[in-house]
């Protein structure tokens, strides 16, 4: 490398620490204004950080108790061991953590899953949010006597609902597919529209008064302001990744797009929220339609995998430094009353809403419901909205202590009992002829993969004919006897009529891609014009009655 190279080299990194510097205000001691001590400082804070939540990781294991609940309990343990007292600030979740969060989700989510469970979702995170919260502020306010905006401030503030840990637990416990996509596809939508809630009813405190008419026009302003914004980039950034080069390009534009979707969407006073939800629904999609490689495709969901690991790791880590435990005890009568009150608000949200599903799309199973209820688990989402209450709003200290007391009691109490109630909801109870089949779909799908990387390296030239032959043949081997076996087992079910419930949904679950996959292709030819408008909409009639008569997986 040149000396020009080392030169700027140099001032990017003096840039990028200066930016920490001034930024995580999280790390910095107060009082303290001399850059140099406090850059060294922000490094020493990471190292411990990082430390313990090494030993956290290790003793959740061996304890077996969920990872996040254990960090929580590891902040407010080293609180008073740290050198320096840390300051959480709102604008490094908004700005930083929250993008980062909601876009590794996104990019995560299969649409075409999400879209068989949209109805369900919708009606979770939109009038859901707004009965929980309404049902949520008018018994705080019953119960405390708190004036009707802190009310409503922190009904929206408790209506949202925080997965990591209850993704977690799934990942512990399995459960069926389309649970996990209920889950993660409420919360995706749920962030949205009670930070727009949010905004409204700071708009609201601030100017005294905002029409009907002017708060639905903000609201579908700022949603539609922010889907079209995650469309632009969303796409923009599949062009840019088929010019792409090489895994790392990828990764830095990736990140760009995720944290520039945000700042954009506030820049245009949208919601940044939806925009980065919809640019990472666009990318983990479009990605799996080859449109970078699959060196590439492992590369950046691993490194996104990773991001979303460790800004959960930092965030729950100093969400336990943050609270207070003796402000929390002083107010522990008024946390035990606002707790009471919205799990009553979710309760008289998700039993309700839910059972009215049966009426136009798939009914949604009573343990399901007990697990949406049991999962409304509170996390960084209501700690930053917490920390962004303005400071000249009422009584603002005990709200704090109020959702810091929830919070913690959320991540503790029901993370530790979280994997107890799915056990005893018997939710994962799968045969040993599920987990035979699973075994031979994953020699067939790496067989066939290794097939297909060979014919590439054979074309290009890497690999002669005759070692080619040869390892494409000792892969055939085992692609055919597993396709043997499958089919044995298939036949077997289908003659003697000994299909259980497990079995039978794993064959649903692949009837269902296919059955989305015949409606993928009649959306195409309509947008097309090769099929006509009735023909379509007659034949996605007839595939949506074959989807709700398939079992739940």
């Amino acid at each position: 490398m040149n000396l020009l190279n080392w030169q700027s080299l140099n001032i990017d990194l003096g840039n990028t620490l200066q930016w920490m510097n001034d930024y995580i205000i999280l790390a910095v001691p107060v009082g303290d204004s001399k850059s140099q001590s406090n850059v060294a400082q922000i490094v020493t804070i990471l190292i411990i950080l990082l430390l313990v939540a090494t030993g956290v990781a290790l003793v959740s294991r061996r304890l077996r108790i969920p990872y996040i609940t254990g960090l929580v309990l590891a902040g407010l343990a080293i609180t008073e061991i740290l050198p320096h007292r840390f300051q959480l600030d709102s604008s490094l979740i908004f700005n930083l953590f929250l993008p980062i969060l909601l876009f590794q989700a996104a990019m995560n989510t299969d649409i075409s899953s999400l879209r068989s469970t949209i109805k369900p979702i919708a009606l979770l995170a939109g009038p859901g949010v707004l009965i929980c919260a309404g049902i949520t502020s008018v018994l705080l306010r019953l119960e405390l006597g708190l004036d009707w905006i802190p009310a409503e401030l922190v009904g929206v503030i408790l209506s949202i609902t925080d997965t990591a840990l209850v993704i977690a637990v799934f990942k512990e416990i399995s459960v069926p597919h389309r649970l996990v996509t209920l889950v993660e596809g409420e919360s995706l939508i749920n962030d949205d529209v009670a930070l727009v809630l949010f905004s409204l009813i700071l708009t609201v405190y601030e100017t005294g008064s905002v029409s009907p008419l002017d708060v639905v026009q903000k609201f579908l302003f700022v949603i539609i302001g922010g889907v079209l914004i995650g469309l632009a980039l969303g796409y923009l950034s599949i062009g840019l990744l088929r010019q792409a080069e090489d895994p790392l390009s990828s990764i830095l534009l990736t990140v760009a797009i995720a944290l520039g979707a945000f700042q954009a969407g506030q820049f245009l006073h949208v919601s940044g929220v939806v925009a980065v939800v919809v640019a990472g629904l666009i990318v983990g999609n479009f990605e799996h339609s080859q449109v970078t490689s699959a060196t590439t495709h492992v590369t950046l969901f691993n490194f996104w995998e990773y991001a979303g690991f460790g800004v959960n790791t930092f965030i729950f880590l100093l969400i336990g430094l943050e609270i207070n435990i003796i402000n929390l005890w002083e107010n522990l009568t008024a946390v035990v009353l606002a707790l009471i009150a919205y799990q009553v608000g979710r309760a008289l949200t998700v039993y309700p809403l839910l059972a009215l599903v049966r009426f136009f799309d798939r009914a949604i199973p009573m343990r399901w419901r007990h697990v949406l209820f049991f999962g409304n688990i509170k996390g960084s989402l209501s700690t930053a909205l917490a920390l962004s209450l303005p400071s000249t709003l009422p009584g603002r200290e005990t709200l704090l202590a109020i959702i810091f007391g929830i919070v913690l009691l959320s991540l503790v109490g029901q993370g530790l009992t979280l994997p107890w109630i799915l056990q005893r909801l018997k939710l994962s109870n799968r045969s040993e002829s599920y987990h035979k089949i699973e075994e031979l779909q994953a020699q067939l799908m790496t067989g066939k993969a290794a097939q297909d990387k060979l014919d590439i390296l054979f074309n290009s030239g890497v690999l002669p004919k005759s070692v080619y032959e040869e390892m494409r043949a000792s892969y055939q081997v085992r692609v055919a006897n597993s396709e043997r076996r499958l089919r044995d087992i298939y036949n077997q079910r289908s003659d003697d009529g000994n299909e259980n419930k497990t079995e039978r949904t794993k064959l649903d679950a692949i009837r269902r891609q296919l059955l989305l996959a015949e409606k993928g292709a009649l959306n195409e030819g309509l947008r097309q014009r090769i099929l006509s408008e009735e023909v379509v909409h007659g034949r996605i009639k007839i595939i949506d009655e074959q989807l709700l008569k398939l079992e739940d997986d």
